[in-house]
């Protein structure tokens, strides 16, 4: 999905998983549930919310909104602003918008720009300016543009979803990496089973422990815990 950087994940997947390949495909944010459930992913990455109906899904974190303008803009003389002071500013909203208004802030454009990069290039030229989450104004960076955090907006959450009927044990695995657990943690890679000492392995053992007592003078103690009484004479 656009704003999500997943190559550190990949990375740690490839140091603990050699052997299975991780493929990424981005798409867009409204497609990415459509992704997984139709089975053409394992997991995504999306926008919350989400409709939650045969899907697990755990919250990342939240983005911070910020404003897109031109360096020259006032906006840009400041560290922050209201939506409400971008009263008089003709906001642009695209198809693709990722944040849940029910109007935002400013005067609306005539129309709608198909995408967020379509807005971004509106931007550029001076028509408008664009709220945005924060990393999607990083993916659409440009020399002549800049941002700033806009209080008082909706916020973008981020979460990893994926079917509840494919949870399979590499998708355990996936989500543990994603929420920073290490190979050695509970829910990372599972840990080998403690074997059994066999019949042949305790007779040494009680070989060995015999002959230590009779180097010492003396027999191996029956019992053990509070319960022995020491060696017989």
């Amino acid at each position: 999905m656009p704003g999500v950087t997943p190559g550190k994940w990949a990375r740690i997947w490839g140091e603990r998983q050699p052997d299975v390949p991780l493929r990424l495909a981005g798409m867009p944010a409204a497609e990415a549930a459509g992704a997984v459930r139709g089975g053409d992913a394992d997991a995504v990455f999306l926008r919350l919310p989400v409709d939650r109906a045969d899907l697990s899904v755990i919250p990342l974190y939240t983005e911070t909104t910020v404003v897109v303008v031109p360096k020259d803009h006032v906006v840009a003389a400041v560290d922050e602003v209201t939506a409400d002071e971008l009263a008089d500013e003709l906001v642009l909203w695209p198809l693709d918008d990722t944040l849940d208004w029910e109007r935002p802030p400013g005067r609306p454009a005539d129309e709608r720009p198909a995408t967020t990069a379509d807005a971004i290039e509106l931007v550029a030229a001076g028509v408008g300016v664009l709220v945005v989450p924060q990393s999607l104004a990083r993916l659409h960076h440009r020399r002549d543009l800049t941002y700033r955090p806009v209080t008082g907006a909706p916020e973008s959450r981020v979460g990893l979803a994926w079917r509840e009927d494919r949870t399979t044990e590499l998708v355990e695995q996936f989500v543990g990496i994603v929420r920073g657990r290490t190979v050695n943690s509970s829910r990372g890679e599972p840990a080998a089973p403690k074997a059994k000492p066999t019949a042949k392995a305790k007779a040494a053992a009680k070989a060995a422990a015999q002959a230590r007592a009779k180097a010492q003078g003396g027999e191996p103690r029956r019992g053990s815990g509070k319960g022995a009484k020491g060696a017989r004479g």
